[in-house]
């Protein structure tokens, strides 16, 4: 069955086991799982699709051996396709105490998973849309009204704007904003700024655009002049992911109008004026399938990072530097 966002509050989804997300709006996918999480208790346990695949036999027995005296567990099933869409299907079609909650990126509608997840009465199937720069403001401004902090319509531009219309961002960044304003009653363009960790936001956007336009000489400068943490390079890849997202979705409206000028100008949300130009190189760079192929990389590495952790830089360097190397080429320009 389908569930808009909207109509989580309105149903008794405790009684549901099985939850499918999908969709490229990881911030909304972030509340929605904390509020299906809310009156649930149990043991947290996290795989990996790859994992999943690598080895079926030691997922299958995690999932269906449990001892009578153990607790309940809840399963997040991440970045999840149509690779184990059968292996899905027979957890659905099957009993369980525990609850599952499987996060999928894009479904198509002719997807064979999607298909049965809404059809299924067993399933709660969200989609998980992309955030426009008007909600987003909508959400911050909901934020600073209940807590009756005046903000200017500059400042909360300009906030948004530089969240990249990631959603999380925005609501980490409003929770960092809330330890701050105790009293206030007014928060200022300049107090925003210091606050939150925008200024890496920018040099992380910076050296993402710098790798895709294959700029070595930028990209060599941007990395010799800003020291990163180790906690910086998750930042990087999401910002690289969602340069890529963007890039993927311009790439199939150009496929279809092959009229970049026109797509690129006409784009929603807007694209910046001073963007535009590093876009067209990129896109002039890379195809559809160097994009897809670049997104699966961005996932790889993600879980090799989090598996070493003391190598985040170095893995993160090497991987910039292998962009820079790589042939890509797009013919329609």
């Amino acid at each position: 069955m389908i569930l808009k966002t909207f109509e989580l509050n309105k149903n008794n989804i405790d009684k549901f086991k099985f939850f499918l997300l999908y969709g490229e709006n990881e911030g909304l996918k972030e509340e929605i799982i904390n509020k299906i999480k809310k009156n649930q208790n149990g043991k947290e346990i996290k795989y990996e699709e790859a994992q999943i695949l690598k080895n079926k036999s030691e997922f299958y027995n995690e999932i269906k051996n449990k001892s009578l005296f153990e607790e309940k567990k809840i399963f997040f099933l991440e970045r999840c396709t149509e690779k184990i869409s059968e292996l899905l299907i027979e957890i659905f079609e099957d009993t369980f105490d525990d609850l599952f909650i499987i996060n999928c990126s894009i479904l198509e509608k002719k997807s064979k998973l999607r298909n049965y997840a809404e059809r299924s009465s067993n399933v709660v199937v969200i989609p998980t849309y992309k955030d426009n720069s008007q909600s987003l403001i909508n959400i911050a401004r909901k934020f600073f009204s209940e807590k009756k902090i005046s903000i200017s319509t500059e400042t909360l531009n300009l906030l948004v704007n530089r969240c990249m219309g990631d959603r999380g961002i925005l609501n980490k960044e409003l929770d960092k904003i809330s330890n701050y304003i105790s009293e206030k009653k007014i928060i200022s363009l300049k107090e925003i700024a210091v606050l939150t960790n925008l200024s890496e936001n920018y040099s992380a956007s910076e050296l993402v655009d710098a790798s895709l336009t294959k700029n070595y000489i930028k990209v060599k400068e941007i990395l010799n002049e800003n020291i990163y943490s180790q906690e910086d390079t998750f930042l990087i890849l999401r910002v690289f992911l969602q340069k890529a997202k963007k890039l993927l979705s311009l790439l199939e409206i150009i496929n279809s109008e092959n009229n970049v000028e026109k797509v690129i100008n006409e784009y929603k949300p807007p694209i910046f004026w001073k963007d535009k130009p590093v876009l067209k190189k990129q896109l002039q760079l890379w195809s559809f399938e160097n994009i897809i192929n670049l997104i699966c990389e961005l996932n790889d590495i993600e879980i090799k990072i989090k598996k070493n952790n003391s190598q985040n830089l170095i893995l993160m360097k090497n991987f910039i530097y292998g962009i820079l190397d790589r042939k890509t080429n797009n013919s329609f320009l």
